[in-house]
């Protein structure tokens, strides 16, 4: 299986994500919307990043279970309630990405919702991977 991620020079430069990801072999797995919640189902943290931490770690989790690594992700979208917030933390959700996933960044995208299903959620995340 192998991933092979995109930057064509005619885009503007790809900070974060990537333009275009191949996937040959493996076999896909679609990863469910994940917000912060815990355990229990309760929404952990109060802010963006702390929210996005708990989404972004148990996106990884349910990916793990399938036998996955964040390297094998293709595919990722974020639902934000505020995309400004999210524009003006993207320093810092970066580094919470970086953190938890490395720099195997996929195809991205960022969606601006009115609501989530969690009602306390401020961010939902999810995903498409293809593991070997």
């Amino acid at each position: 299986m192998s991933l092979e991620r995109l930057n064509p020079p005619a885009l503007s430069p790809a900070t974060g994500f990537s333009h275009a990801v191949t996937a040959t072999g493996g076999r896909l797995v679609f990863l469910a919307g994940q917000t912060a919640l815990d355990s229990a189902g309760r929404v952990v943290g109060t802010t963006l990043p702390e929210q996005f931490e708990r989404a972004l770690r148990n996106l990884l989790d349910a990916l793990t279970a399938a036998g996955g690594t964040p390297a094998d992700l293709a595919r990722v979208t974020v639902y934000a309630k505020d995309v400004a917030a999210y524009r003006a933390g993207a320093r810092e959700l970066g580094a919470v990405w970086r953190k938890l996933a490395g720099r195997d960044y996929p195809a991205m995208a960022v969606v601006g919702v009115v609501r989530l299903w969690d009602e306390e959620a401020l961010v939902e995340l999810d995903g498409i991977a293809v593991v070997e």
